[in-house]
């Protein structure tokens, strides 16, 4: 018995006879017809009636149909499993971010994907805010999308994990006198601010963390963060942004402290639902052992 067999056998079933089997699986019906004798042969039992009408399953023939067709099927989920390990040899997973997540947890996730992975590439397009991070995964733009957010994205058509939620620091100029790695949000009055833009949900994030009154100066708006930490290592003013640059304001010689009560920003990961690529699969289950907490730097 073999796979061509078996294939043969539900051929005929399934598009109602020898004839049509053969046309439909682009065989020639003699080869068709003989390849089924073989398996009776080797049966040792008749599969069909032959009648003038056509063919008609014998109790034996309906006993085989359904290990048949798992057979197949088996078949099938072996050839897609070494298919996903070769096509992750090689390829490309497209991923939309915005700002913040697209420097950590982005950074660390595409580290531990090309430890693993050193073949694949990942392409990055950015975002500036959480619809059109969402519009482009529903679009098929990209695959995976990760988006910062006061809150759970409305999206019933799509998978959505939250990823982490990473509070507000303030990153003050070099040399800037801190004596402990917390500043209270009353002691921002006075400061002199560099922010992102009006209407941008770290603005937003950004006033409900601020006290405002009169001693509190923005003396520039950007609307690319990038451009906010080059303008607080000159020293032309503070920034509020999120956990995520820490480590980088800090290797430029700024002050980093954490706002205290604290004020997040949820970052989430977004994906179609159903089948993705092997290597948005292969990325995907390392956002969520992240999510779980788990170490997946090795």
């Amino acid at each position: 018995m073999d796979i061509r067999q078996l294939t043969y056998f539900l051929g005929i079933i399934d598009y109602g006879g020898f004839g049509k089997a053969a046309e439909a699986l682009h065989v020639a019906q003699p080869s068709l017809s003989q390849s089924i004798r073989v398996l009776e042969r080797r049966l040792g039992v008749e599969l069909f009636h032959r009648t003038g009408r056509g063919a008609e399953l014998t109790s034996a023939g309906e006993r085989l149909v359904l290990p048949a067709r798992q057979v197949l099927r088996d078949l099938d989920a072996a050839r897609r499993a070494v298919s996903s390990v070769r096509e992750l040899e090689s390829g490309t997973v497209n991923i939309i971010a915005m700002p913040s997540p697209g420097v950590e947890p982005l950074t660390g996730l595409i580290k531990a994907f090309h430890a693993r992975y050193p073949g694949m590439m990942v392409n990055v397009e950015g975002s500036f805010t959480p619809a059109e991070t969402v519009e482009a995964i529903r679009s098929g733009t990209a695959e995976i999308g990760l988006l910062g957010s006061s809150g759970q994205p409305h999206t019933a058509d799509l998978d959505v994990c939250q990823l982490e939620s990473q509070p507000l620091v303030l990153i003050s100029p070099p040399g800037t006198e801190a004596d402990s790695d917390t500043i209270e949000r009353q002691h921002l009055d006075g400061l002199r601010f560099v922010i992102s833009q009006r209407g941008s949900l770290m603005r937003q994030l950004i006033d409900s963390a601020l006290v405002h009154d009169s001693s509190t100066s923005v003396i520039a708006e950007m609307a690319h963060r990038t451009s906010l930490l080059p303008l607080v290592c000159a020293g032309v003013g503070h920034t509020v942004m999120p956990d995520s640059w820490r480590d980088i304001a800090a290797s430029s010689g700024c002050v980093v402290r954490r706002i205290v009560p604290e004020v997040h920003l949820d970052i989430f990961v977004v994906s179609r639902k159903g089948e993705l690529s092997p290597g948005a699969e292969a990325l995907m289950s390392l956002i969520h052992s992240r999510a779980l907490g788990l170490d997946f730097s090795t």
